[in-house]
């Protein structure tokens, strides 16, 4: 285990030694990828374990997925946060989507390697999707707006976690004028109450119950 796994490990202390593996399996298998196809800026992939893995499992701190649940991670790019969350929650399914088919190309490897049976990976458009989840999650794709607008239909009715279904949406900056119009259904989560790390300073995850 390299030290670098140390800052995942100093909040999740509990993790099991095959998640403790997989995790460790990630960066090099990115590596290697990133070096034949860029899906993660160059200039911070030093920094992947925090700004990657750790800002992807923000969504853990928040909420434990029951098993059974069905996410949906939209605008995935390399796999985050989708990778990270299906080692965290190796009962819960993930599919994995992304307009860009180099990427998933990733995700596929990525998922094949570490064999994760619990994540699927397709290149689509998020407006031509049809199937329905507990929650849609993604890294700060478009505007709030912009965002509910595509998902709303993909959110199910079927409640079976502790938070209300819809969307998680790990974003920084200033929200107020994108979230106006969704007031009364969300919640919003400042990362650096979880982690002290300067990065996650004006970082938040946004909860919008659907």
């Amino acid at each position: 285990m390299t030290n670098k796994m140390d800052i995942i490990l100093k909040y999740f202390p509990d993790l099991t030694p095959e998640q403790i593996e997989l995790f460790t399996q990630l960066e090099p298998l990115y590596a290697d990828w990133n070096s034949k196809i860029n899906v993660i800026s160059r200039k911070d992939f030093s920094e992947f374990y925090e700004r990657h893995v750790l800002h992807s499992l923000a969504i853990a701190k928040l909420i434990h997925f029951t098993p059974g649940s069905e996410i949906l991670d939209v605008g995935t790019g390399g796999g985050f946060p989708g990778i990270p969350l299906a080692i965290f929650f190796p009962h819960v399914n993930f599919h994995l989507v992304d307009s860009i088919g180099k990427k998933i190309k990733v995700v596929k490897a990525v998922a094949e390697s570490l064999g994760l049976e619990n994540v699927t990976a397709e290149q689509i458009r998020v407006e031509q999707l049809k199937t329905k989840y507990n929650f849609v999650v993604s890294r700060a794709v478009t505007r709030m707006p912009e965002f509910v607008s595509w998902v709303r239909k993909n959110i199910s009715l079927k409640q079976q976690n502790a938070l209300p279904n819809g969307i998680l949406y790990l974003k920084g900056g200033d929200l107020t004028k994108e979230i106006k119009p969704f007031r009364k259904q969300i919640f919003i989560q400042h990362l650096s109450d979880y982690f002290e790390e300067e990065f996650f300073e004006t970082k938040m995850l946004v909860h919008l119950a659907l």
